[in-house]
Formats: C-alpha cells, sequence, structure tokens
C-alpha cells in the first residue's frame, strides 16, 4: 500500500477541522453560559420588584384601617431595607365641604437598591373618611 491510498482510507478528520469545531462549541457554550446568566439577574431583580410590591401592600393597609386618617408626610425603613416615604393629604376639598366625608390620597413609594442602582415603586390610593371623627 501506498501512502496516498492510507491517507484515503483513514476516515478521521485533520487538525484543521477539529480545531474549527472546538471554536464553535466554545463559542456557542460561552453563548448559552450567559443567557443563563442574564436569566438569573432578572429572576433576582424580579424577587426584589416583587418583595417590595408585598412590602408596600402591606403597609398600605395599614394606612387604609386607620379610621382617624389625617393629613401628613413620613419616611419609615422596614427591616429588610426597604425605604418607604408616606404621604397623606387631603384631595378635592372643595367637592366635598358640603358633605359628611373628606376624600384623603395616599401616595406610598418604596425604594430599594438593586447592586448599585436604587428602584422605587409608587402606589396610590384614596379613602373618605369622616369629618366628625377627624374633628374629635
Amino acid at each position: 500500500m501506498t501512502k496516498e491510498n492510507i491517507m484515503q482510507k483513514s476516515g478521521g478528520f485533520t487538525l484543521l477541522e477539529v480545531l474549527v469545531a472546538l471554536a464553535i462549541t466554545g463559542i456557542a457554550v460561552t453563548y448559552i453560559i450567559q443567557l443563563f446568566s442574564v436569566n438569573l439577574q432578572s429572576i433576582s431583580s424580579s424577587g426584589n420588584h416583587v418583595n417590595a410590591t408585598l412590602q408596600a401592600e402591606a403597609r398600605m393597609r395599614q394606612i387604609l384601617d386607620d379610621d382617624m386618617l389625617e393629613k401628613q408626610s413620613f419616611t419609615e425603613i422596614t427591616d429588610d431595607g426597604y425605604r418607604m416615604d408616606i404621604a397623606v393629604s387631603e384631595v378635592m376639598p372643595e367637592r366635598t365641604e358640603n358633605l359628611q366625608v373628606k376624600l384623603m390620597e395616599i401616595d406610598l413609594t418604596v425604594f430599594w437598591k438593586n447592586g448599585i442602582k436604587e428602584k422605587s415603586l409608587t402606589f396610590t390610593t384614596q379613602k373618605t373618611v369622616n369629618k366628625h371623627e377627624l374633628e374629635l
């Protein structure tokens, strides 16, 4: 058998083909790992968003349960590190002056850190309060 016959009969890959295949595989694996990393960051970010929403919702329920709601502004920091700016104000007093109720608006903004960025959500709702309860 000659050298040419041996080369034709061997069914192996050349070194160049193996290197190209390895390079393509390496690029594909790197891309897939980066996608997993981005997904993990998104999951973490959405978890913080959900926690902030739950904290704000719970605090908003506490404020709405107060029958003696009055005009005020204050800031709170939760045990979990969320900062809440809360403002209660009377809205449309000219429309409620002849009524037995006042319309109060509650603005609650919750802030939290996500890495080096500060994120926030703002919730707003309204509640009617009896005027005679406020005057007592």
